[in-house]
Parts: structure tokens; sequence; C-alpha cells
């Protein structure tokens, strides 16, 4: 795979205007996605669109204490939006190819939150791939431009690896509940096997992602660890509580085998293959 080696120039006007928009734009993302998910009271996810999302609507619904993943995930936005705010790095030419597309990112999920607390599941269903989308290309441009600033590279790297191998499995489980609401019905597998078929697919997405981006284990691995968490609190979910399903359990535990390990394999299969 072709990579680019960043040439770094000096910061310009535009790169000063970039970093105080990605700055405040990201307080207010976040601020704006923490109240909207009852963060500070008001109605949460789980309890929106009549409890479409909660833990407990679809067997692909991953348990609650999953979404833990969030703060851990808003922190590194966080601290990115800070990062890349720093003089030193306005004319970061990895920062400059990535930066508007993490803030339009953060800038997607207040709007998933704020479609689903008004209770529109199908609107839900294209933001969130809208997001995925955006994530997906964020991995592709932190692939194939190589690490500048070590401390930027390794915040970026690893704060859109967790979003994007996240926001994949929540992509199935938004998906899942939009059509248990929409009530179309078992469609021939009944939910136990179209459920199947979906971690099957969830395990050979965390495996593209890791096949394409093993140069990159700073972003992959990141992406396994997310993915591997959601697909292991699902199999939790179905092991306990009002929506036991021991096959689902047993495939979303085995996708999240997958998930995690994917990443390793190909990351020192990359290496041996360099050093070969």
């Amino acid at each position: 795979m072709a990579t680019t080696t960043p040439t770094v120039q000096a910061a310009t006007s535009t790169d000063r205007v970039r970093q105080v928009t990605v700055l405040l734009g990201a307080v207010v993302a976040i601020g704006g996605a923490a109240v909207g998910s009852g963060a500070f009271g008001g109605q949460a996810i789980a309890d929106a669109a009549d409890g479409a999302l909660s833990a407990t609507a679809t067997p692909l619904a991953p348990d609650g204490p999953a979404f833990a993943i969030w703060s851990l995930i808003y922190l590194g936005l966080a601290v990115f939006a800070v990062v890349q705010a720093l003089p030193r790095h306005g004319a970061d030419p990895r920062l400059r190819a990535v930066s508007w597309w993490v803030l339009a990112s953060m800038l997607l999920n207040a709007l998933w939150i704020g479609v689903v607390q008004a209770d529109a599941l199908a609107a839900s269903v294209l933001v969130i791939l809208v997001l995925l989308a955006v994530l997906a290309l964020l991995l592709v441009r932190l692939t194939r431009i190589d690490h500048t600033r070590p401390a930027a590279s390794v915040v970026t790297d690893v704060t859109v690896g967790l979003y994007l191998g996240w926001v994949s499995v929540a992509t199935l489980a938004n998906i899942a509940a939009f059509l248990a609401d929409a009530e179309v019905g078992d469609l021939g597998l009944g939910a136990t096997g179209w459920s199947v078929v979906v971690l099957a697919l969830a395990a050979l997405l965390a495996v593209a992602y890791a096949v394409f981006g093993r140069r990159r284990p700073t972003v992959v691995i990141p992406v396994g660890l997310a993915m591997a968490w959601g697909l292991a609190w699902i199999a939790i979910g179905r092991n306990d509580g009002p929506l036991v399903d021991d096959t689902v359990a047993v495939a979303a535990a085995i996708a999240a085998g997958v998930a995690l390990l994917a990443p390793v394999v190909t990351t020192i299969a990359g290496r041996l293959r360099s050093a070969g």
C-alpha cells in the first residue's frame, strides 16, 4: 500500500482558523452529545424511541456497561481537539488531512443523539451510516499518511480507532433496532438466525479493517479492541437478563475473539514480511 510521507511547512492563517474552529466545534459537539444523552439529567438514549435502543431491545443490543466506552472516546476527542490546536501543530500535514473530518464525526454523533431523542429511528440509521463512512475515511487517511509528531499521531490514531470500532458495532445494533421497531418480521431466518449472520459480517468487517490498516497498528488495534468490547457485551447480554439467546451469545463471543485477534495477527504478519 502506498503511503504519503508528510512534508512540514509553515502554518498559515487557514491552519489557524482550522485549529480554532475544530477546538470550538469539539466543545459544542461533545457538550451537546453529553446533554442530549442524558448525562446531566433528562432522557437517556436507552429510554428514547420507546426503548428501541435499550440493552434488551434486540438480540444485537450490547449490554448496558458497554456504553461506558463513550467516556473514553469523548476523552480522546477532547484531547485531540486540544492537541491539534497547539501552535506547533498548525502545519502538521497529518492533522491538516483529518481534523475537519474528525470534527464532522463529532457533529454527526451529536446529530444522531438528537435524532434518536426525536424518536426518528429511520433517520438515525442514515446518520450513523454517514458517521461510519466518515470514520472509515479517517482510517484510510491515517493509514496512508505517515506519522508526524509522535504524541499527536498516537492520540489521533487511538481515538479514531476506538471511535470507528465502537461505531461499527453500534451501527449493527442501530439497524437491528430500526428493523425490530418497524416490525419487518423474521425475514425467513428468525431473529436468532439473522443475528448470527450479522455477527459473522461484523467479524469479517473486523478482519477487513485489520488487513487494510496492518501498517498502522496504532489505529487498527484500537479498532479491534473497541469492536471486541462491543461484541463481547452482546454476548454477555444474551447470556443473562430478559433476552437470553445462547446461539447469539456464542456467535458474538466468537466475533469478539476475531475482532481482538485480527489486527494483532495482521500486524505481526506484516512485520515478518517486511523483515523477510
